[in-house]
């Protein structure tokens, strides 16, 4: 799909019904992720959600990929296999999840606290999870994917972190990766304008150190170079005119989290 791929109103509800079942994933996730259980735990869980609500897992077999969540601790940017890796106290959890139901694709990513993580963790989660907020507030009709990504990377390195670069957002729905590519940084005002029926998944990827990355011999998982904690969140994202239309939610995910404090 070499072109942008515009959506009508009816094609963003299903994509809106996508999205909504992957925020319920990861909220079922977020009831049991805790220090003690392994990756490979929450990933079985999700295979089994998502198929009792008659959608399909996205990324199983995507490209090769052979697992339905893309699970990344700490120094993992992206792309992690869910493993007998045994969370601790402290430690990042990235959970990215797709679906596809009724065709369509919904994607949506969260990074898990794993019990009290040290200051910096803290910091780059609630920073990364702003920079979403900032780039969700650019996606409107009129707008540049560049102002998308501005907003990123200046709030981002204001605070002393590394954007990635090699990794981007991205177009979605009919496929699970369309155009345009949605990166987290740039200049005001360039790249490909925000027109209404654009559906895109902004995916702020931000490190606690150094912004380069390592692609390691699996062919997916990917670390920050200097090992350093690296987190993500990302949103499926309909743009309109005034204020996007945010497909996805964290609430559901938030109101588990904050039930078990």
């Amino acid at each position: 799909m070499s072109k942008i791929y515009y959506k009508s109103l009816e094609e963003i509800e299903l994509i809106r019904e996508s999205s909504m079942l992957v925020s319920k994933t990861l909220a079922e996730v977020a009831k049991v992720i805790k220090a003690g259980i392994t990756t490979l735990t929450l990933d079985k869980l999700a295979f089994e959600f998502i198929n009792d609500h008659g959608a399909i897992p996205a990324f199983l077999n995507y490209n090769g990929f052979p697992y339905s969540l893309c699970i990344s601790p700490n120094e993992q940017v992206v792309h992690g296999f869910p493993s007998e890796y045994i969370m601790r106290e402290g430690d990042l959890i990235s959970v990215d999840c797709g679906v596809i139901k009724n065709g369509y694709f919904g994607d949506s990513a969260y990074t898990f606290s794993i019990g009290e993580v040290d200051a910096e963790k803290q910091k780059l989660v609630e920073v990364t999870k702003h920079c979403l907020d900032l780039a969700i507030d650019k996606a409107v009709s009129g707008m540049r994917v560049g102002d998308i990504g501005f907003a990123v990377q200046q709030h981002a390195e204001a605070n002393g972190f590394g954007v990635v670069r090699e990794l981007v957002g991205h177009g979605v729905g009919v496929k699970l990766h369309e155009k345009p590519e949605v990166p987290n940084y740039g200049k005001r005002g360039v790249g490909p304008k925000l027109e209404e029926g654009l559906v895109i998944a902004i995916e702020p990827m931000i490190n606690a150190g150094v912004a380069g990355v390592m692609f390691h011999n699996d062919g997916w998982t990917v670390t920050s170079k200097d090992n350093k904690p690296s987190a993500h969140f990302e949103h499926t994202v309909a743009i309109k005119k005034g204020q996007a239309d945010v497909l996805s939610t964290f609430s559901l995910i938030e109101e588990v989290l904050q039930q078990k404090k």
